[in-house]
Formats: structure tokens, sequence, C-alpha cells
């Protein structure tokens, strides 16, 4: 279990509440308007009404005693900026800082925040590559160009072992995992045969799984 710090409770910082809730983390919610602090309050262990921007505020919250902090402010840049640099002042452990545009991120990153990240690229990344194949379920953005995907098993797959697939071969990507019944097996070796109901998750660059879901 993680102590989170959730600054920003707009659609966005909602959505990350209702996770964190879903995770079993204990979340101090903040914001400035009454209306979001409220909404919020079935999903976090508390919630307070307050300006980031203020360090008097931001202090009292007993920032080194989260593991990390997240700045989810959405419809303000220079807020969230100087929310960023406060975390960091104040000796945040990690601050998590949400960006629309590249160019946010670079002075976010400057000004104290360990990590961006862009909800709307992101979100439009996973549409685009949704789209292209019947086969992904879900998608997972890593570093340098590589990514997790979930896919159904094709019908040519089903009754082969890993082996006899080779994919790391034709198409350059890894099996990690099989998903099935609703239970992740981890386990799995090159005799592992696979089943058109399951689904596995396939580790690669995202030029090669896309290779892949077009054929």
């Amino acid at each position: 279990m993680k102590t989170i710090l959730l600054i920003g409770l707009g659609r966005f910082g909602q959505h990350i509440a209702m996770k964190l809730s879903e995770l079993d983390h204990q979340v101090l919610a903040v914001d400035s308007n009454e209306d979001r602090v409220n909404a919020a309050l079935p999903y976090v262990t508390n919630a307070q009404i307050g300006d980031s921007t203020k360090r008097e505020f931001l202090a009292s919250l007993g920032i080194k005693n989260f593991d990390a902090c997240i700045v989810a402010i959405g419809d303000d840049f220079q807020s969230s900026l100087e929310t960023v640099w406060l975390l960091h002042e104040l000796g945040a452990k990690r601050v998590i800082a949400r960006a629309s545009r590249g160019m946010q991120e670079k002075f976010l990153l400057r000004n104290g925040a360990d990590e961006v990240v862009f909800p709307e690229k992101q979100l439009a990344a996973w549409t685009a590559i949704r789209c292209t194949s019947n086969h992904i379920l879900d998608y997972i953005e890593l570093d340098d160009g590589y990514a997790i995907v979930e896919i159904s098993v094709p019908d040519e797959w089903d009754g082969r072992t890993i082996t006899s697939i080779d994919v790391r071969k034709k198409y350059g990507i890894n099996i990690l995992a099989i998903r099935g019944d609703g239970k992740l097996n981890m386990s799995i070796t090159p005799d592992t045969v696979l089943s058109a109901d399951c689904s596995v998750l396939v580790l690669g660059s995202e030029r090669a799984i896309q290779k892949f879901v077009r054929n």
C-alpha cells in the first residue's frame, strides 16, 4: 500500500482517484474547487480544499510522508508548474506531473518533476493502435519506443506451442504471459500450448508490434 498526494481533481484526477481506490492505496486529494473535492470523497482516504501554489498550504500536508505526489492539474499550466516546484522544494520523494505538450514536459522536468505523463497523447496512441487491429485488447507504452500489448490469440495459433509459432524470430516480439479464465499465467515455457479462448501479453518495439498486428 502506498500513500499518494493527488493534486487536481478534474476528470483526469478523478479517474486517478478511482483507480488508486481500486488498488487500495491511501490517497489525500487536493483541489481548490469544493465541488470537485466532494466528488472525490468516496474514492480517497481524505480530501482538502486548498491552493497548491501556496507553500504554507503544501507544507501543512507533510509532503515528505507521501510515497508519490501526482500533479493532475489540467487547466492551468502556471499553477501546475508552481506546484511541482514547491513539491520539489519541500522534499517530495517522487513527483509525477501531467502535461499536454512537449514544451510543458521540459519545463516540468526542469522544475522538479521526476516523471511527466501525457493523458491525451497516450489515449490517442491507444485509440489509433486499437482501431488498427481486432486482436489488441490492451496497450502499455514503455520507454524508448517499446510497448506491452495484450492480444487475443489468433486462430492460426490455436493448439500450437510457443516454439512452433516462433514469434521472436518472425516478428521480433516476445510472449510474456498468458491470460485465461481471468487469471494471468507467467510460468510459460517454449512448450506451452496456446488456446483461442485465451489472450497473451507481448513485449516488443512499437514498430514490430505494428508489423505483427497488420499481418
